[in-house]
């Protein structure tokens, strides 16, 4: 069997099919019940009592939306431009899933175990802003249009600052390999020494998925719903999804760059007798908590307001916490070894 799973074409085939259900499958779960945790968050936050009629504690209701979304009927506007305008939420919501390919959940679990993984998230994010710009152009209205605008700008805006954290990461573990950067944490998290970046990289990562209080490009109030205004049936379903895709992905960013990915708190038993796996699970959980939590606490930011942290803010601190960190490492002969080579 082992054979023919990793010495044929049709076996490799295969085995890197059910390697991708194995990660998608629990993801599209997880994203029906992450809209399930957060109306029910918010709910106990704000004293109500949530979702609690379909199925057991309102369990089931995420799959109600679902079957109710599926069977509407796609509204595609007069003057839109239908193949775009169908093509965008389908390109968001695959970005949202390929990005998932190079996440490790353990030591060497990961669909594409690449070299250049931080990279290859950083290029998928990166090109999310097309799904919104074509989404916001293609319906033809002028708020539509006004909420892609937005969206572009912030994500653009804030995409700057996470690279330059990420970037910060990078000079103390000396590889672009996630699995790599997880392994340099064994004994310390770098949540601890780089405390400041990891509020800049969290603060951003809101920004990057417009979560409140960055939700800006869906401004109800001036803009109606912002670039899915004209969206209806499985196509909104889709933009959604991504949406929800892409908080668990930069909680899963967060919780491998910052938080040492599925490693234990402490190396010590009972911390060691939980998977791995779990434990990143759990710190995914935390992220997407305090996800909520801010959305439910904090009032959305002005336009300029919004603005002014990306580049007047995060940027000169991030730039600056890069170049002392460069210049700390090279000072204490701390700098990583690559390839056998001192840096």
């Amino acid at each position: 069997m082992e054979q023919f799973f990793y010495h044929t074409l049709i076996g490799q085939i295969i085995l890197m099919l059910l390697e991708t259900l194995a990660v998608l499958v629990p993801l599209l779960i997880g994203v029906a019940y992450l809209t399930l945790m957060e109306r029910k968050v918010m709910a106990a936050m704000q004293r109500r009592r949530g979702p609690n009629v379909n199925g057991l504690f309102g369990l089931l209701q995420a799959f109600a939306d679902a079957i109710k979304m599926i069977f509407k009927e796609t509204v595609i506007p007069a003057g839109a431009n239908r193949a775009l305008f169908l093509f965008a939420p389908f390109l968001t919501f695959s970005l949202a899933m390929i990005a998932w390919a190079v996440i490790p959940t353990g030591n060497g679990l990961a669909v594409a175990n690449i070299n250049v993984g931080i990279l290859y998230l950083l290029a998928i994010s990166s090109l999310g802003v097309y799904g919104i710009l074509i989404a916001g152009w293609a319906s033809n209205s002028k708020y539509a249009f006004l909420g892609g605008l937005r969206s572009a700008a912030q994500m653009v805006s804030y995409e700057v600052s996470i690279g330059l954290v990420i970037v910060s990461v990078l000079l103390a573990v000396g590889s672009l390999n996630l699995n790599d950067i997880v392994l340099a944490q064994h004994h310390v998290w770098f949540c601890l020494p780089m405390f400041p970046m990891f509020i800049v990289f969290f603060i951003s990562a809101l920004a990057e998925t417009s979560r409140a209080p960055f939700d800006l490009p869906e401004g109800e109030s001036e803009l109606v719903a912002g670039f899915f205004v004209e969206y209806s049936s499985l196509a909104f379903g889709l933009f959604f999804l991504g949406e929800y895709a892409n908080m668990i992905l930069m909680s899963s960013m967060v919780s491998i760059l910052f938080l040492g990915g599925w490693l234990p708190p402490l190396g010590l038993a009972p911390f060691t007798w939980v998977p791995g796996p779990l434990w990143l699970i759990f710190k995914i959980l935390f992220c997407l908590f305090v996800f909520i939590w801010v959305r439910a606490t904090f009032p959305r930011f002005r336009y300029d307001q919004l603005m002014r942290l990306g580049w007047k803010v995060f940027l000169p601190l991030s730039l600056v916490w890069m170049i002392a960190t460069a210049g700390f490492l090279l000072a204490t002969g701390l700098l990583p070894q690559v390839g056998g080579v001192s840096s």
